[in-house]
């Protein structure tokens, strides 16, 4: 139990540790139908398929039709009032998988003809990158949080079952204690027992005299 403790405190701590460098990059990806510009992020403690749930659900505040599409999470029409008045497609895709520590999460913004990079959108690219960090702050916390409920639960197990520990312990004291008074009861009982035997034998012997007497007056009588 102490190892299993030992090491779930530690994963612990390099999971926290981790969780506060998130940083956003740009790379080349494979996304959106090809090689495109894109905003890449590492998440903590979080698998691919929730990490890709996460991101359906966090597009919801853009607007845009959110569907599947070449292997990636696709907002089809986003409206990011940031970029201006024309609506932008958005891609999203988890790299790593289940149980890794840590996976990749790309992030591509087509914005018509071209998808976003920091040369030739300064300002838009810096939208972005806001956006992808908080995305990827807000999934790493919630997964977090999510092990935190988990661990809590268990923790709340063992109080319970520490808790039904100790009455058994307190009911089987109060049955010893009772056993006790029971045994000097029983002892008691036979020490008086005892007694009540040699008064016994005393009353028979005492009383076969006063029969053999009757019986001696019954056989004298002619």
């Amino acid at each position: 139990m102490k190892k299993i403790v030992t090491l779930a405190f530690a994963a612990t701590l390099a999971l926290s540790a981790s969780a506060q460098k998130i940083k956003v990059k740009q790379s080349s990806e494979n996304i959106g139908g090809g090689s495109h510009n894109a905003l890449t992020v590492t998440l903590y403690g979080i698998n691919p398929s929730d990490a890709e749930d996460a991101f359906r659900s966090f597009m919801k505040k853009y607007d845009g039709k959110r569907s599947t599409k070449d292997g990636a999470i696709f907002v089809d029409h986003a409206t990011i009032k940031e970029f201006g008045n024309n609506t932008i497609d958005i891609y999203g895709k988890a790299q790593g998988k289940k149980g890794d520590p840590e996976i990749t999460f790309v992030v591509a913004f087509d914005l018509g003809g071209a998808f976003l990079n920091s040369g030739e959108h300064k300002t838009q690219y810096d939208e972005a990158e806001k956006i992808v960090k908080e995305f990827a702050v807000k999934a790493t916390k919630d997964a977090i949080e999510d092990k935190l409920k988990a661990a809590q639960k268990i923790q709340s197990n063992f109080e319970d079952e520490q808790k039904s520990l100790e009455k058994d312990n307190k009911n089987l004291n109060e049955d010893i204690e009772d056993h006790k008074k029971k045994i000097k009861k029983d002892e008691d009982n036979i020490v008086k027992n005892k007694a009540d035997q040699d008064k016994k034998k005393s009353e028979i012997e005492a009383q076969k005299k006063v029969v053999g007497e009757i019986d001696k007056q019954l056989k004298s009588v002619e």
